[in-house]
């Protein structure tokens, strides 16, 4: 058994980084456990952050472990979280190296993984120009030919977000499409049109989309393409302590950042489907007060 802290933190990357930050200037012996695989390792640019607006999220990252070393309260361990269970009045963190922990409390900002579509080109231009947040990439692809991967309700909320952003827009139900004879008049009145053909094909060159092809021959050429894609925890351990899941495959937190199980907290892309950089530091910082605050409470 390795040495006890006062917070484990399993997640290294934006929201694991901050609520280490904001327990270690509350002089809070913390640990972050970290296996270097971010959900965002392939996407180039990080938006819609301040004073960091355009940088590959890498560097970011980076510059944040940076200041974080200066914090003697803070410790670093690479490796991945293996098992987790209660040990005394708190819990006992395991590791593939074989190496263990023990805290009081529990942070998981370990992020959530996204299941590729089986549609060949996909996987190689999600984060690049195969996009879920337009809050952090509508921007750059603002105006051009744009698609949306969905069907039914989710299509119609989807497009009429994008909308937003370019009115060059077009529905992939790849299949026969779910949505409403309302809905199909609305996008029809919006000139966004509804393509039920199944999507064969993603003509890529280094992630940027050049066209998708269909199944049935067809092809139509554009240069982004949004996609709501289910998702499953990155790390299984808040299923092995308890901890409850929402439909969506997110974990159930309250406002406070706590998960249903005591003393285990959870933040970042693995509680909100608002995955950005700033929305995970956001929920870092609160999750990370929250727990400060309860371990005050204990001991005073």
């Amino acid at each position: 058994m390795e040495t006890n802290y006062d917070v484990i933190i399993i997640g290294g990357s934006y929201a694991g980084l901050q609520a280490g930050m904001t327990l270690g200037r509350s002089l809070r012996n913390v640990l972050i456990i970290d296996s270097g695989e971010p959900c965002n390792k392939q996407t180039p640019h990080s938006h819609n952050f301040l004073t960091r607006d355009g940088e590959p999220p890498a560097v970011i990252a980076a510059k944040a472990k940076e200041q974080l070393k200066e914090y003697a309260t803070v410790s670093f361990f690479q490796d991945k979280a293996a098992y987790g269970m209660p040990y005394n009045a708190g819990f006992e963190i395991g590791t593939l190296s074989g190496k263990s922990f023990t805290a009081r409390k529990l942070i998981f900002a370990s992020g959530v993984k996204d299941i590729m579509p089986d549609i060949a080109g996909f996987a190689q231009c999600w984060g690049i120009s195969a996009l879920h947040c337009p809050y952090c990439h509508g921007y750059e692809v603002r105006n051009l030919p744009t698609g949306i991967l969905a069907n039914g309700d989710v299509a119609f909320e989807f497009a009429k977000l994008i909308n937003n952003w370019t009115d060059k827009l077009t529905v992939f139900t790849n299949g026969k499409a779910t949505l409403t004879g309302d809905q199909l008049l609305k996008l029809k009145a919006k000139q966004i049109d509804v393509v039920e053909a199944e999507v064969k094909e993603i003509l890529h060159q280094n992630g940027q989309i050049n066209k998708i092809l269909f199944t049935d021959g067809s092809e139509l050429y554009i240069n982004a393409l949004y996609a709501r894609l289910p998702l499953v925890q990155h790390c299984q351990i808040t299923q092995q302590l308890g901890c409850q899941l929402l439909e969506n495959g997110l974990i159930k937190v309250d406002e406070f950042g706590r998960t249903t199980i005591p003393g285990v907290y959870a933040a970042g892309d693995c509680v909100t489907v608002m995955r950005s950089v700033a929305s995970a530091v956001a929920t870092g910082s609160f999750s990370a007060a929250m727990i400060n605050k309860e371990l005050i409470e204990a001991d005073f």
